[in-house]
């Protein structure tokens, strides 16, 4: 017997359109990160991009649990000594609602060239419209 292995030629990506409305954030960026990487396929190879797209709309309407929209805050420098920046939970969703749902899954993906490609293949979107109709996507309940 011979032990398969995934080519790139050998995948195929379906499109997946997910409500953010009144989810808690941690579930549904471990859910968003694993159709990403594909971890849902019987064909997952983890040094390959084998995941597919997904869409996620209502962003601005996900939600934290206890104290976290309180107590969260977002961290950035910018570059120069003594210059930190932190941004609350609030400010971030009212400001750049699909950033919040980016830098969770962002979070819950390889640190890597593999990483980066699979974020492209992300899009959020803070309304219930988007622009990928002729995709047909897939919708899934979390």
């Amino acid at each position: 017997m011979k032990t398969y292995a995934t080519k790139p030629k050998d995948i195929q990506r379906r499109w997946y359109l997910l409500d953010a409305e009144g989810v808690v954030l941690g579930r549904l960026a471990s859910t968003v990160a694993q159709l990403l990487r594909g971890k849902h396929k019987p064909t997952f190879a983890p040094y390959l991009d084998c995941g597919d797209h997904v869409i996620v709309v209502n962003a601005a309407k996900v939600r934290l649990t206890g104290r976290k929209a309180e107590q969260k805050r977002y961290f950035r420098h910018t570059g120069y000594m003594g210059h930190e920046k932190f941004i609350p939970f609030a400010t971030m969703l009212a400001r750049h609602p699909e950033r919040v749902i980016e830098l969770a899954v962002k979070g819950m993906l390889p640190k890597n060239d593999l990483g980066r490609s699979l974020r492209r293949k992300l899009k959020v979107y803070a309304g219930p419209e988007h622009p990928h109709e002729t995709q047909r996507p897939v919708k899934l309940e979390i």
